[in-house]
């Protein structure tokens, strides 16, 4: 998107919030990610005793009527109310008010991949014990990935753009994209965004399970996600919400906003290979990355700091691994590159939230978080992971990958903001 006379408005971070695995709070989740900590472990949500996998990265601690009035929150689906929770630590954060006289030019886009899961497992089984009649008239609402954006709408005011992106697990990424370029081009002031997910349901699990996707170190959960490593057997599903408050420069230079960073670019790509394999040699995810480096108008030497998508899965990694090393050349081995998955699990369509405020934290702070698990490295996959210890260091450039079934890719790339 570009505006009639050509200008594209620049983009920064304002705010930031994290409902995840890890806490409930983004400087929680932010120092136990640097620490290495996991929140993988045994499913609590349901009895997962007959299921193959049988551990998840579930989000502890959360009280849904701490950021919802008790009669709404019996009544809001966990996606949805992460997602508010993330939202009001993300304006709070920001210092943004969203007031009568700017309530239109404030938009929402967030991504969610499979949306009120929990709701449609429970709705179906009461159709089949108790009949249709005693179907609850907020199940739809419940259901529909859309209600997380429309019902940050309500509760903050936000009157601007209001959309949901669901494109698995780039979802998240593609929204902030998106979100990034309804700026760029005019259409808001600023825009709250990010990702969300919440399905540690029963069919969830057996579904990828059956597809043998899923880590079934279940004897040790905090070691089960353990991306680019040779022993490495699947991903952990996680869930929670990552959102970022993009303002226009201007728009945030007005009222005197604390800056984390600048969105510098945006790129995407579709693999055309396989329903759930990217294809070997990582040309999707390379053309992708490229496309967000044109966008920022950067070489690939300028990054300092690769996010992966790095999903702990046999080929996912591996094909990553290649991707990167056809877009850094003989520089690849050069590049810190690290998995937050390897603590956070691995939050579907919520993923690309969460990690776009890690790699707003990196630019901000000079701290890049570990690849946790890495004990023994695929011998295909010899990149800078940063194993076990964050490392700190001066990041101009970040960038976070975001790969999803259907072959459908997002890169995003966040520098470091010079006035």
């Amino acid at each position: 998107m570009v505006r009639e006379d050509g200008f594209k408005k620049r983009v920064v971070i304002t705010g930031l919030g994290l409902v995840t695995p890890l806490a409930v709070g983004t400087e929680e989740s932010w120092n136990a990610l640097c620490a290495g900590k996991s929140g993988v472990g045994e499913i609590t949500r349901f009895d997962a005793s007959p299921f193959q996998t049988r551990i998840a990265a579930e989000v502890k601690d959360f009280n849904k009527e701490d950021y919802l009035p008790r009669k709404d929150a019996k009544r809001t689906e966990n996606f949805i109310a992460y997602s508010i929770a993330a939202t009001r630590m993300a304006l709070e954060d920001a210092g943004l008010e969203i007031t009568p006289a700017n309530c239109d030019r404030i938009g929402v886009l967030t991504g969610c991949g499979l949306g009120g899961l929990a709701s449609l497992e429970l709705t179906a089984r009461i159709v089949d014990t108790k009949g249709p009649r005693r179907v609850s008239p907020f199940f739809i609402p419940m259901l529909i990935g859309n209600m997380a954006p429309g019902m940050i709408s309500i509760y903050f005011g936000a009157k601007g753009p209001n959309l949901s992106v669901a494109t698995a697990c780039a979802a998240g990424a593609h929204a902030v994209g998106n979100a990034f370029q309804i700026i760029q081009s005019g259409h808001a002031d600023a825009m709250i965004t990010g990702g969300v997910e919440s399905v540690v349901t029963p069919t969830c699990i057996a579904g990828f399970g059956a597809m043998k996707a899923l880590s079934t170190r279940n004897d040790e959960p905090e070691k089960a996600s353990r991306p680019f490593d040779r022993d490495r057997d699947g991903f952990v599903v996680g869930e929670g919400s990552g959102i970022l408050i993009l303002e226009s420069l201007e728009h945030a230079l007005e009222r005197g906003a604390r800056i984390y960073a600048e969105m510098a670019g945006f790129g995407m790509s579709g693999d055309g290979y396989h329903m759930t394999s990217p294809s070997p040699d990582g040309d999707g995810a390379a053309r992708c990355m490229q496309a967000a480096l044109r966008d920022a108008g950067i070489d690939p030497g300028q990054i300092g700091y690769v996010n992966a998508h790095g999903t702990s899965t046999p080929l996912n990694d591996l094909y990553e691994t290649r991707a990167i090393k056809t877009v850094f050349g003989d520089k690849a081995k050069s590049v810190p590159v690290s998995s937050t998955k390897s603590m956070t699990g691995h939050l579907l369509g919520g993923a690309g939230g969460i990690e776009t405020v890690f790699s707003a934290l990196v630019v901000y702070h000079g701290i890049m978080p570990p690849t946790i698990n890495l004990d023994n490295p695929d011998e295909e996959c010899d990149l800078d992971y940063i194993p076990h210890v964050a490392r700190k260091g001066r990041v101009e450039y970040a960038m976070s990958n975001s790969f999803g079934f259907g072959g459908t890719n997002a890169s995003l790339i966040v520098k470091r903001y010079q006035p």
